[in-house]
């Protein structure tokens, strides 16, 4: 029997590979001498890095950086395929983790430092990055990004812009003579499934401003900010993106890296799902075992299980697909059509969310051996 571990990670508790190692010890008390095969997985948010590393034998490496309120502070990055491919977090150095309710104001926070771990990378001799821009603290549109990887953000009197998203109604030129020119070689392949557009009601600051500290006034400034910004882009980049899905991504992010660079944008699971090459693993695994912390209907949005379940139907429809979840919420039968066989929870019984991440491990363990026991009485 072949069997396929493609959890993502818990998050707060264990690594994809950690599950993948606890979902593996429990199956071996049933069938000691299957063929398992460890593929951890990720959806370009928390734990892509770990995933694509622990999946490819990489390295993780770290870079003094600033943090998006200007404070030096070390990141990590991963290295993968002989050091050809980087893989980057920009909450590693740009997340929303670096502010709280006292620090947080998008007027100022900056996406310097996701910039800096991308030259690191360049520097390194990285010809591809894949960069997942999920939990960002920013709405600078990318300009912290692009500054660090050597743009010029000028206001009318030919001074350079200072960090964040208010500063860009001050934009008069932009000007990209002395970007890194290995950037032109280097191509930028972007996580994302947040389809929204840069500015309007459905932009980067109306949507995701609140939350990183934006009342209603400054919502409204940001957004004419951002729309003077693509004004500006347009202009002297030649790239209309103000209202290109996935534009809005991270504060803006995701239009940066599209003006700036030579980005397209991918569904993250998508990503890994190649990168890993899960596809060639399962098409001939009898059965193939996910899972990720939460699972509910928004598991249906581009998250790891359903990403797995797809790619493994597509090639080997006849394998069972089983995924398990530290916690299992509201509507999960949608997921059924999507490929997803049956779902369990791990969690044995009422316990604290301190215990029952503290005893992650062990309760994986437990159901995955249950699991296995069923398939086995099952014939």
């Amino acid at each position: 029997m072949k069997i396929v571990l493609a959890p993502d990670s818990f998050k707060n508790s264990l690594t994809a590979k950690q599950v993948a190692q606890a979902m593996q010890k429990g199956l071996e008390k049933v069938y000691p001498n299957a063929n398992f095969v460890k593929v951890p997985m990720a959806d370009g948010g928390e734990g892509t890095v770990q995933s694509l590393v622990d999946a490819k034998n990489g390295e993780i490496l770290t870079e003094n950086v600033i943090n998006p309120l200007g404070v030096e502070t070390e990141a990590n990055y991963g290295l993968i395929d002989n050091g050809e491919v980087a893989v980057i977090e920009m909450a590693e150095a740009s997340g929303i983790q670096f502010i709280n309710k006292f620090t947080r104001n998008p007027y100022v926070t900056t996406t310097y430092g996701t910039g800096q771990l991308m030259k690191a990378a360049i520097k390194r001799g990285a010809k591809t990055i894949i960069i997942g821009i999920g939990g960002s603290a920013t709405n600078d549109g990318g300009a912290g990004m692009a500054q660090a990887l050597g743009a010029h953000l000028l206001d009318d009197e030919g001074n350079e812009l200072k960090y964040g998203g208010a500063v860009l109604k001050k934009l008069a030129k932009i000007d990209i003579s002395e970007m890194l020119p290995e950037l032109n070689d280097v191509k930028i392949v972007v996580a994302s499934d947040v389809t929204n557009p840069l500015t309007g009601p459905n932009g980067a600051s109306h949507v995701f401003g609140p939350q990183k500290g934006a009342n209603e006034e400054m919502v409204k400034f940001l957004d004419e900010a951002l729309s003077h910004y693509a004004g500006i882009i347009k202009r002297d980049l030649g790239k209309d993106l103000e209202q290109t899905p996935g534009a809005g991504a991270a504060g803006g992010l995701g239009a940066g890296l599209l003006a700036f660079t030579n980005a397209e944008m991918q569904s993250g699971v998508d990503i890994v799902v190649n990168y890993t090459g899960l596809k060639d693993q399962v098409r001939d695994a009898d059965v193939v075992f996910t899972g990720e912390g939460q699972i509910d209907f928004q598991t249906k949005f581009g998250k790891t299980p359903i990403g797995v379940s797809q790619a493994t139907k597509e090639v080997n429809p006849d394998a069972t697909v089983i995924a398990i979840a530290g916690s299992v919420g509201d509507r999960i039968s949608e997921l059924y059509p999507l490929g997803i066989d049956a779902i369990f929870t791990c969690v044995p019984g009422v316990q604290s969310l301190d215990d029952a991440i503290s005893n992650s491990q062990k309760n994986i363990e437990q159901v995955s051996e249950n699991i296995g026991r069923l398939i086995k009485s099952r014939g």
